[in-house]
């Protein structure tokens, strides 16, 4: 049995991977990967959300889930009080701030992608494939290579998961960059679970995807992400933490 490593990694998306329907306003596909060391996350992250939720909630069984939080629904209609809505965004960023995780994404732009490709592959899988060789160099930094990581992900469906599991077990086998295996294992919850690490990936990748569309635009939440992400030894940030195709 493989050692786990001292590390886990949580997967979530922004915008719909379809590419007969592609929304203009959001032309953009993106998959983050936060990684997080395990002590850390459990003596220092979990708490810390522990805490907001009860703050503005009351109880810990709410999701933070960027769509809600934005659109003001479900639980997060208190946020239509602008007070309400000030204190808790200045608290959410605040966790953000504190919080140590290390950020790769993949986003895909779509009318391009299909303006290139003429039978292209599934943004989804892509991006997993372009997202996983970066943790996995990471990793292997950190000496995990011979110890097994678990990359924790949403279940979307019957068929999708199987394809995305086949996907996955494909570029942990080789089929990447690297040529390399990858110690990689997926775990597939339910949407409605209460886990932190998806949470934060949910809350990041759609600042992602509105930089990658607006570089120029005024972007609070990118300016905290920036500093998270892996980066070149000279600080290089495309390609390295953030890889955007074509």
């Amino acid at each position: 049995m493989m050692t786990f490593g001292d590390y886990v990694v949580f997967v979530d998306e922004s915008g719909d991977h379809s590419l007969t329907s592609i929304n203009a306003e959001y032309p953009v596909f993106v998959l983050a990967f936060c990684v997080f060391e395990k002590e850390r996350y459990a003596d220092r992250v979990l708490p810390a959300v522990t805490r907001l939720k009860f703050k503005y909630f009351g109880h810990d069984a709410v999701v933070l889930h960027e769509h809600d939080i934005r659109k003001q629904t479900g639980a997060f209609a208190i946020l239509t009080d602008r007070a309400v809505r000030a204190r808790f965004l200045d608290d959410l960023n605040g966790l953000m701030t504190a919080t140590e995780f290390t950020l790769i994404a993949c986003a895909i732009r779509k009318r391009e992608f299909l303006a290139r490709y003429a039978n292209p592959e599934h943004p989804y899988h892509l991006a997993m494939e372009f997202g996983l060789e970066r943790p996995g160099r990471w990793l292997d930094e950190r000496g995990q290579r011979d110890r097994l990581t678990h990359v924790v992900c949403e279940q979307r469906g019957l068929r999708e998961d199987r394809d995305l599991e086949l996907a996955f077990r494909r570029v942990c086998q080789g089929s990447n960059a690297t040529g390399s295996t990858l110690a990689l294992d997926l775990v597939m919850v339910d949407k409605k679970a209460n886990s932190a690490g998806l949470q934060f990936s949910d809350l990041v990748a759609r600042p992602i995807g509105r930089h990658v569309l607006l570089p120029d635009q005024p972007n609070r939440a990118w300016d905290i992400l920036q500093g998270k992400f892996r980066t070149s030894p000279g600080g290089r940030l495309e390609g390295w933490g953030l890889k955007v195709f074509p």
